[in-house]
């Protein structure tokens, strides 16, 4: 039934080329999940798309919790057609914008969800699709429709994935992510980290986010390895649930990392004897003092890495031993070319500080719609990542600035202008700059100073309470300053960078 596929790079090849009876995925009440369930899953849910009318080209919104589902209905949508997954913690006007800017066929939902983003699909006219789980079957098994059809098969050029990545003098950029990014990001990471069918991943990183679906789920669906699919972060019960599944590795951002470890250190004994083949930190950077103590709690190397959307996740990492891993350092080039360039696009030599720019199969092709930021972003075939870097005499990439004025607060990606816009509708302000602040824990936090309009009163707490009615709660500022004038530059805009120091923050 499931036909012969020759060898592509594409999500249904990836998952295809397994062994039937190996694991793919687990989870804590069902079965686990093996690869000819998976297979077949993802054969039926492309025939049931097919059936009613969606096509390969089309997008699916999905707005799932994490857990097997929410793994599977990725795998499938993005084996078919394009997957747009979404933050399950947006706010009705945040699924509005999102919605808007992805013009999805259908958003996938949980039967009966009370999600705000029903309501979002409803007021723009998109369908709302509920997953129908099949109780007989592992967790994650499930359909969408009752009628079936052929279909097309995606090639390796064909959409597959595609998240927001926030700007902060536009609105947020879409990009879309090819069959050929995906798999052959899979490829690096497996690779990088030696990853085989004998691997067993405990996944704590969010299954919306570049993270949770590329570096965990799709490399170790590439090897062949298995993966533990949480319903969530939550380090009370990490050690307990890693020693139940027998784990060999977990990748996470720092501030779970420090999570983990605030439990692990009062139960070393069952830290020490989870047997970890390595521990993996990317999407923010790790600190040194924390890299040091994973590998003193859990006897494990850490192996630090380098990611971002537009390049499907990983660019940089450091190696697995016997090699060498560098505390503060993301590591050697892991698949993509990466190089350091000065303002002019000329490449510099080792040593030399400049702009981290990135080429290779795993980077996206542009951003959709978006004819100013690809003409800025790309140099000759390289994409200019926006950070300020360096490499040492042995090639282990140093990030030693930011170029870019995202705020990264714990490994989310926050744009200043979306915060900025929605304190704007405020009644009582009349300006208002969104900026970074480091955060011991975080990174960075979110603050904000603002001018409030002639005669009009409001406090910070009231502020807060609107801007956590529009936002996600990673969103809302932990800083608000009140001015009777905001800093501008030398041509009248607002400035962000160093603001949080000339405030006194930092």
């Amino acid at each position: 039934m499931l036909g012969f596929f020759k060898m592509k790079k594409t999500l249904r090849y990836l998952i295809n080329n397994n062994k039937d009876d190996d694991i793919a995925i687990t989870s804590d009440d069902n079965q686990p999940i093996k690869f000819s369930e998976l297979k077949k899953h993802v054969y039926n849910i492309s025939s049931q798309l097919s059936g009613n009318g969606i096509l390969k080209t089309d997008r699916a919104a999905i707005i799932l919790p994490n857990g097997p589902e929410m793994a599977t209905t990725f795998l499938a949508i993005s084996s078919y057609m394009s997957a747009a997954p979404l933050n399950p913690s947006y706010k009705l006007s945040e699924y509005e914008f999102y919605l808007e800017d992805l013009k999805p066929k259908i958003v996938i939902v949980e039967k009966d969800s009370s999600n705000p983003v029903v309501a979002a699909a409803n007021k723009l006219g998109i369908e709302i699709c509920e997953i129908k789980r099949n109780e007989a079957a592992p967790a994650g098994i499930f359909n969408l429709y009752n009628s079936t059809n052929s279909f097309e098969i995606s090639e390796d050029d064909d959409e597959a994935l595609v998240l927001h990545t926030s700007g902060t003098t536009s609105r947020p950029k879409v990009v879309p992510l090819t069959n050929k990014n995906i798999y052959s990001s899979a490829v690096n990471i497996a690779e990088t980290l030696n990853l085989t069918s004998s691997d067993h991943c405990y996944n704590i990183m969010p299954l919306f986010h570049i993270h949770g679906l590329i570096a965990i789920l799709s490399s170790s669906i590439y090897a062949g390895a298995s993966v533990y699919t949480s319903v969530g972060f939550n380090a009370l019960s990490f050690l307990d649930k890693a020693k139940k599944e027998n784990i060999s590795w977990y990748s996470g951002v720092p501030t779970m990392h420090q999570g983990i470890l605030m439990r692990a250190k009062k139960n070393m004994e069952q830290a020490k004897n989870l047997s970890l083949r390595f521990i993996r930190s990317s999407s923010a950077s790790l600190p040194p003092a924390v890299f040091e103590e994973l590998i003193d709690v859990f006897k494990a190397p850490v192996i630090e890495a380098y990611g971002m959307t537009e390049a499907t996740h990983q660019m940089t990492s450091n190696p697995i031993p016997p090699e060498i891993q560098k505390a503060g350092f993301v590591g050697k080039p892991a698949g993509p070319d990466v190089c350091i360039m000065d303002i002019d696009g000329n490449k510099l030599k080792p040593g030399s500080e400049g702009e981290v720019c990135i080429r290779g199969d795993n980077v996206m092709r542009g951003y959709e719609d978006n004819e100013e930021a690809n003409k800025s972003s790309f140099t000759d075939g390289w994409f200019r990542t926006g950070d300020q870097g360096f490499f040492d005499k042995d090639g282990y990439l140093k990030i030693s600035g930011r170029l870019k004025e995202i705020i990264n607060r714990g490994g989310e990606k926050v744009s200043p202008l979306e915060i900025d816009n929605i304190l704007m509708e405020h009644d009582a302000i009349e300006q208002v700059v969104t900026f970074g602040v480091k955060d011991k824990l975080l990174g960075e936090a979110i603050g904000v100073a603002l001018v409030l309009k002639n005669g009009f009163q409001c406090t910070e707490k009231e502020l807060k309470e609107y801007a956590r009615q529009h936002l996600a709660d990673f969103k809302i500022p932990k800083y608000i300053c009140f001015l009777d004038e905001i800093p501008k530059g030398a041509t009248g805009k607002l400035q962000r960078i160093g603001l949080a120091e000339k405030l006194g923050l930092e």
